[in-house]
């Protein structure tokens, strides 16, 4: 699978640890940034492309990551054809449940809150996961 990663300074050290993991799994991914540990830099400019990415190639998925994943999830979204959802810790259920209902296609992590061996359970939930295509979803997803 093609994934899309990418991420602030928050992000930066789990974002290359998810990297190699993906990469050994055998995904294809394409990294958007940041590429050095700058605390100055900005999540927008690098979700936007990720995001953007993800609208332009309907079979990939994309990883996106921050201090809460919550401004990052709100930077993707703002992208029509993007559903991400946001994961920063707890119960492992709200992963797969958005991709089983939501149709998820962009995962964002707060990088604050989530350990690594946590964020690459979520990562796995969120590949293996199968949309339901159940009616209501599909008719709900289709109001977007």
């Amino acid at each position: 699978m093609n994934i899309h990663i990418a991420t602030d300074h928050a992000g930066f050290d789990l974002k290359e640890q998810l990297k190699a993991h993906l990469t050994e799994l055998g995904h294809e991914v394409t990294d958007h940034g940041a590429f050095e540990l700058n605390e100055k830099d900005d999540y927008p400019d690098f979700i936007s492309l990720a995001a953007y990415a993800v609208v332009e190639d309907p079979n990939a998925r994309g990883i996106i990551l921050g201090g809460s994943g919550q401004g990052e999830a709100m930077c993707a979204n703002r992208f029509k054809g993007v559903r991400a959802t946001a994961y920063y810790g707890g119960n492992l259920e709200i992963v797969k449940v958005s991709r089983e209902h939501n149709d998820a296609n962009v995962l964002s992590l707060g990088a604050r809150f989530v350990p690594e061996d946590e964020a690459k359970e979520a990562v796995k939930i969120f590949l293996e996961t199968e949309f339901s295509k159940d009616e209501k979803h599909a008719r709900r997803l289709s109001k977007f």
